[in-house]
């Protein structure tokens, strides 16, 4: 194998950092679960430059989620000194369609002693999904593999079979995701593919461990705190009007042992609260702007009022494309041209890189969608967030707010939550502070009772259960 120069980190490694690479320079695969902000890609540098310097491995194949490809790019740059030509990256979702890209990084791998990383590893935890195995056909012929995600596991430990199959199937022991099941996954009898529990995961855990480093923030930084708090604003009267129209029509259509039909409730709910018209008429719910002038839109008159309090730059997310381009054209009037820059998966990579070095230098607010936005970036240089509206997995919150909370956050990070009183806005708010999933606590609440009309209008109204049973 010929190396054209060596590879030097110009970067200082933390204590848990060194710790992660002492643990795992030995081994040829293994994870790195380290929460957001912990430094995994600096992590994974040092034990990439480690095989690369030995003379194991001569290129690296960087898969990690589209958008944060550049981010990815310029993290290496950062970290690594001189000639970073052996490093190519490649988005996971694009190798769910693009035969090209398969095409491409098929050959690398087959062709170069590849050091393959697979970055935001839950994104792969689907084994029946095309990007999954297509990973796993790549994975295949390299020797040397990393997995980096926050934690093991989002929603259970059925997750881990996918990633973990990537690193090598022996670690597991299994081969195929019916074997897995046939020995961890309880199914539920009442709803075909719906997992119900997991069991025996000592085994799993115990499996794992000798390949995995795990840590989270409040064990290895000294992070200044965050401050939460919310700003509630009241619906019009033709609002109200509509969300009392919309409860009414998905309540009747709602199973409760259907995921989709509470999906469908919540989505048109929150369509409402957030300025949009909602037609539930047909099968597929219908939204089209609310107000004429969006500035007449209770929910931005609370933004706007909010972001004249502070002179610092903030983050606004939002769920739907046409707020952030609406909430952009209005700030850009107010603040002047230039002040705010969207940021949404429509956006090209490098349209989206384009602004995001605006926000760094000149421009005052970035207006984000929450699961673009989510992934990758490092925007420590700002210390408020605006969630100006929720959704209801609090995976995406989480990695959403430590865009700031992370290694080189010096100030106290503010958090504020903009919410609609009195309907299914405030509902998310609980469930998010309180980590629990929505559609869950959603069915035990219809499970509970009884599927009493009065009862489930008093959740989506955000109120308590208790009061109303009482009253």
């Amino acid at each position: 194998m010929v190396m054209t120069s060596l590879l030097t980190c110009s970067t200082e490694l933390y204590e848990h950092q060194r710790r992660a690479v002492k643990k795992l320079e030995r081994i040829k695969v293994g994870a790195l679960y380290m929460e957001m902000g912990t430094g995994k890609t600096r992590t994974a540098l040092e034990l990439i430059a480690r095989r690369y310097n030995a003379g194991k491995v001569d290129h690296v194949l960087w898969l990690c989620p589209c958008s944060v490809k550049e981010t990815i790019r310029r993290e290496i740059q950062k970290h690594i000194t001189g000639d970073t030509s052996m490093f190519t990256i490649c988005g996971i979702e694009t190798l769910s369609s693009s035969i090209r890209a398969n095409v491409d990084c098929l050959r690398l791998v087959q062709s170069k002693n590849v050091y393959l990383i697979v970055d935001e590893s839950n994104l792969v935890k689907n084994p029946k999904a095309k990007r999954t195995q297509n990973i796993q056909r790549l994975a295949d012929h390299c020797r040397y593999k990393l997995i980096l995600n926050g934690t093991p596991v989002s929603r259970n430990e059925a997750d881990m079979f996918a990633q973990w199959k990537i690193l090598d199937w022996r670690i597991l022991g299994y081969r195929s995701f019916w074997s897995f099941s046939r020995n961890h996954v309880v199914w539920d009898e009442k709803v075909r593919g719906r997992i119900k529990d997991i069991v025996n995961v000592d085994y799993l855990t115990r499996r794992i461990a000798p390949y995995t480093y795990q840590v989270r923030k409040d064990e290895c930084l000294d992070l200044p705190d965050k401050t939460y708090s919310s700003r509630y604003f009241e619906l019009t009267y033709e609002q109200k009007e509509l969300y009392s129209y919309v409860a009414e029509k998905l309540l009747f259509e709602l199973d409760e042992l259907q995921p989709h039909t509470i999906y469908r409730l919540f989505a048109g709910l929150q369509g409402v609260t957030s300025g949009f018209f909602v037609g539930v008429e047909k099968k597929n719910i219908e939204m089209e702007p609310f107000f004429k002038e969006p500035r007449n839109n209770p929910r931005i008159e609370t933004l706007l009022y909010l972001l004249d309090q502070t002179d610092e730059k903030v983050i606004i997310f939002c769920k739907y494309t046409q707020e952030i381009n609406d909430i952009v054209k209005i700030l850009n009037e107010d603040y002047g041209e230039g002040s705010a820059v969207p940021f949404y998966g429509e956006l090209n990579t490098r349209s989206r890189q384009r602004n995001l070095d605006r926000f760094a230098s000149d421009a005052k607010f970035l207006v984000a969608n929450k699961t673009t936005a989510g992934y990758g970036l490092n925007l420590q240089f700002c210390n408020t967030v605006v969630f100006y509206n929720n959704d209801w997995d609090y995976a995406t919150r989480s990695q959403a707010e430590d865009r700031v909370h992370r290694i080189g956050q010096n100030r106290k990070v503010h958090i504020i939550d903009i919410c609609a009183s009195n309907t299914l806005d405030e509902r998310i708010l609980k469930c998010l502070y309180r980590k629990e999933n929505m559609v869950d606590s959603f069915k035990a609440y219809i499970d509970h009772y009884k599927n009493d009309k009065k009862s489930l209008e008093a959740w989506i109204h955000g109120k308590s259960l208790h009061k109303q049973k009482r009253s």
